[in-house]
């Protein structure tokens, strides 16, 4: 009888500690994105160099020769419309990061409004 009971405690035990996690809820997928004060220094410089854009894309030996390491150079691959469409992964465009997943749907989104604003350097 003890046995019964001890393996009834351990299953109940068992069942109670196993859960389902919904990602959006514990990764904040859905939080809301402010895209309303986007700045080349606070913003889209963190963004790059937390999605590793910059470890292949900086100095005198960048992949593909495109630099992104300095506002000069981002400048120009942001008005051409290159950076969106590589980030979006975007038809007739190089995916980035190669071989690997899109940025962050809030990332995508600060560095489209920073474009959209003109790509001030702020």
């Amino acid at each position: 009888m003890r046995i019964k009971f001890f393996i009834a405690v351990l299953l109940t035990i068992l069942i109670c500690g196993c859960y389902y996690d919904i990602e959006e809820q514990l990764y904040g997928l859905n939080a809301p994105c402010d895209t309303s004060n986007v700045t080349y220094s606070a913003t889209i410089v963190p963004i790059l160099q937390n999605s590793g854009c910059l470890g292949c894309h900086s100095g005198v030996s960048a992949s593909g020769s495109i630099r992104l390491d300095s506002y000069n150079y981002l400048i120009t691959q942001a008005t051409n419309g290159k950076l969106y469409g590589t980030i979006t992964h975007s038809t007739g465009y190089i995916p980035m990061p190669q071989g690997g997943n899109k940025m962050l749907p809030c990332d995508i989104s600060k560095i489209k409004a920073w474009i959209d604003a003109g790509t001030p350097n702020n």
